[in-house]
């Protein structure tokens, strides 16, 4: 039967719209579809399994009071024995040198002002000798530079020499005590005291990680680190002069001083190579029965202390930390940009915190983010990055996957 006017009117307005239907999807879909932005992936991270370190059993003599620090970490590492303040004997040397170049600097290379001696340094040379106190000989008229002076007081611990320094510097020892006292108020050795310059006072007490502290400040000063570690000097008038600590040069030991009254001290640092890196132990034994007790105990603690120091690598360039897998099938691993390592003492705790942004489209070795390892107290970052690259997916997956684009 021929189609009535109406239908072939009704097919016409269908074909027409249809058609015209069809040219507007697709005016409208294909822009759309091609240019639709992609959506981010989000890092899918890899477990973290923190490196396991060990404690080390260190060798502690069985008196006094012992304590173990190092440059650059924080406060004391281990202790052992008393925690009261016990006498300084001639570390107290080491403070009236710091105290005394903060009050009249002296450069490495300088030889400083002269220092002339009268009659009174005579005096205290007598006095100190009467007391079975170290001394170097003086004169009345003796002339020597700030340097050797300074050298007499820390090298050979000669105590009419300390004495006099002071006498120089602030006038008389009445007057740098309280200078001195202040000076280790202000860097926190609350619990160390001075009543003289020399140490002969056994009132002259300090704690022993007081003084793991002031070892750390005596390397910390040029001048200070020179003549602690230095092992024989020739001054003039006076003579050759030997470094009381014997263990120079013994285990990596670079200084610091001893100290003699009815027992002996030693304040000591000692270089300790860890990997590739240099550690510096600074240590404290005080109340031994003799140096040659101490020499002994010193050392063999020197030796159980280095297993305790490790270096850990905390990662590799190109470790991995995680992916990114798109909608389309492209895929990159995370992974750390360059090596990083550290030395840590013990069993010092190690974490990690990974920050990734979440990525669309990136090419191999775009930062995507970090790692942050927490080691102690210290963080040490190192830069995240894409592995390979993550394409745009093209036309064809696009116009294939409506639903994933809108």
């Amino acid at each position: 039967m021929p189609l009535s006017r109406r239908q072939i009117l009704r097919r016409r307005r269908f074909t027409v719209f249809g058609g015209l239907g069809v040219v507007l999807a697709t005016a409208f879909y294909l822009p759309f579809t091609l240019l639709a932005p992609l959506h981010a992936s989000a890092a899918q991270l890899t477990p973290y399994e923190a490196p396991v370190t060990v404690a080390p059993t260190l060798a502690f003599p069985g008196y006094g009071a012992t304590a173990v620090g190092a440059i650059g970490y924080p406060g004391v590492l281990a202790t052992s024995g008393t925690d009261q303040p016990l006498p300084l004997a001639s570390i107290t040397k080491i403070v009236t040198a710091l105290v005394t170049l903060e009050a009249k600097p002296l450069g490495v290379q300088e030889a400083g002002p002269d220092i002339a001696f009268t009659t009174a340094d005579v005096a205290l040379y007598n006095d100190y000798l009467r007391r079975y106190g170290s001394v170097k000989p003086v004169r009345s008229g003796l002339v020597l530079s700030y340097r050797q002076v300074l050298e007499l007081t820390v090298v050979a611990s000669a105590n009419n020499y300390a004495h006099s320094l002071v006498n120089w510097a602030f006038g008389s020892e009445e007057a740098f005590l309280p200078v001195a006292n202040s000076w280790l108020a202000e860097h926190g050795l609350t619990s160390t005291v001075l009543t003289d310059s020399t140490g002969m006072n056994p009132e002259n007490v300090g704690t022993a990680s007081d003084l793991i502290e002031l070892g750390k400040l005596a390397l910390a000063d040029p001048l200070v680190s020179v003549l602690v570690s230095t092992k024989t000097v020739s001054i003039p008038s006076v003579g050759d002069i030997k470094n009381t600590n014997k263990l120079l040069g013994d285990a990596g030991v670079r200084g610091i001083k001893t100290g003699t009254l009815d027992e002996a001290n030693l304040l000591f640092a000692a270089d300790q190579e860890v990997g590739d890196e240099t550690v510096t132990v600074i240590g404290v034994m005080l109340g031994a029965k003799d140096h040659t007790v101490i020499d002994a105990d010193v050392l063999a603690l020197l030796a159980s202390v280095k297993p305790g120091f490790q270096q850990i690598v905390l990662t590799a360039a190109g470790q991995r930390y995680g992916s990114y897998s798109s909608l389309w099938g492209d895929t990159s691993d995370l992974v750390a940009a360059k090596d990083a390592s550290v030395v840590v003492w013990a069993d010092t705790p190690i974490s990690l915190l990974v920050q990734a942004r979440p990525v669309t489209l990136g090419v191999k070795g775009d930062d995507i983010g970090t790692l942050s390892f927490t080691v102690g107290t210290a963080t040490i970052e190192v830069p995240l990055e894409l592995a390979a690259t993550i394409d745009d997916p093209g036309p064809a997956w696009r116009l294939g996957h409506p639903a994933e684009l809108f």
